[in-house]
């Protein structure tokens, strides 16, 4: 079993960085000496993370949790070498990096795991009982509100198109968007947009003729729409906008009209998991209502399980958006972009239509 060793511009919501790792151990509640150690590699960070651990520990309070924060990059790599080395890796691994996380299923790098809620979980968030998408995070525009006093944001792409054709010289450098060279989430998005909108190179020019501006992260846009250095942000994962906007009244947020594309964060049982029974464990928590819940309220990361309602959930949003909404699903597909020469070709195009004037 062997797979190629993937650089991290591949991976999503992933900025260049070196290693990132932090290790916690969240000791048993039960205080056992002989308690059992579930290990998790994860790209959410340690704070976020937290209350889905507690209410996990709090319904097993026997089971310890050595929580390793890393890029998504690091997660694919780590469980691929230690599988291929013949030792033992993470009994679960939650990234958002979905062509990767389908990859190590893929490659045979994970395991089925038959939960009480597969049956019920989405189709399009399911592979194989293998790989689950345990988030529902759409793509954003974000505004700076006190820029548009007199006018409404732009909803749709095509709107959008037309906003910064008009405005010309006011809008100049003050748009934002993620850099598809450099921010795996960028270029999902972008791959989707390609797939989604017959005219999106038209999007793309007019935001190279008003200077747009690109970044490897959400927080960099996020900020300048915040202070009014943008006017706006186009394609921001939802999540990151909505933390945002929560604590910088200026930020405004809106689901494009003509489609809003939804990433996922995924989770599986890697093959080679010392306690794979721990690691089903967890994910079925994860599945759980209690645990979409815990994501949805105190996480703040919109929940995929049916059974759990609410707004920050994706029943809630199909809801009111329908057909709107356009999810990534966990398929082989994802894995398209992962060709080297299919992802150059793309960013190639990318970078002469923003340099068209």
């Amino acid at each position: 079993m062997k797979a190629f060793t993937l650089p991290l511009f591949f991976t999503l919501l992933c900025p260049i960085a070196a290693s990132a790792t932090e290790e916690t151990l969240f000791p048993a509640l039960s205080g056992h000496a002989d308690a059992r150690e579930l290990k998790v590699y994860s790209s959410l960070d340690r704070p976020l993370a937290t209350p889905m651990i507690a209410g996990f520990q709090k319904a097993n309070p026997d089971i310890a949790i050595r929580y390793e924060e890393m890029l998504t990059g690091e997660i694919y790599d780590r469980i691929v070498h230690e599988t291929d080395a013949g030792q033992k890796t993470a009994d679960f691994a939650f990234s958002s990096a979905m062509d990767l996380q389908v990859k190590l299923a893929n490659d045979g790098y994970a395991q089925v795991s038959d939960m009480p809620m597969s049956e019920r979980w989405p189709e399009w968030a399911n592979w194989r009982d293998t790989v689950y998408a345990l988030t529902f995070e759409p793509a954003v525009f974000v505004y700076h509100k006190p820029s548009f006093k007199d006018t409404p944001p732009p909803s749709t792409r095509a709107e959008l198109i037309d906003y910064l054709q008009s405005q010309g010289d006011a809008v100049h450098g003050r748009i934002g968007t993620y850099d598809i060279e450099r921010s795996g989430v960028g270029f999902l998005f972008m791959s989707r947009d390609q797939e989604q909108f017959g005219d999106i190179w038209s999007v793309v020019r007019a935001m190279g003729a008003a200077g747009v501006k690109l970044y490897s992260t959400s927080e960099a846009i996020l900020e300048r729409v915040a202070d009014g250095r943008f006017v706006l942000g186009y394609n921001i994962v939802g999540s990151y906008a909505s933390n945002w906007a929560s604590r910088h009244p200026n930020i405004g947020i809106l689901l494009p009209k003509d489609y809003t594309v939804v990433m996922s964060r995924i989770g599986l049982v890697p093959q080679a998991a010392a306690s794979p029974d721990l690691g089903r464990k967890y994910l079925e928590f994860f599945m759980s209502k209690e645990g979409q819940t815990i994501l949805a309220v105190d996480v703040q990361i919109p929940a995929v399980s049916p059974d759990v309602a609410g707004a920050n959930t994706g029943t809630a949003l199909q809801k009111i958006l329908g057909g709107q909404l356009k999810p990534v699903p966990v398929s082989l597909g994802l894995m398209v972009y992962l060709d080297q020469v299919k992802r150059a070709r793309l960013i190639s195009h990318w970078n002469d239509v923003l340099r068209r004037q």
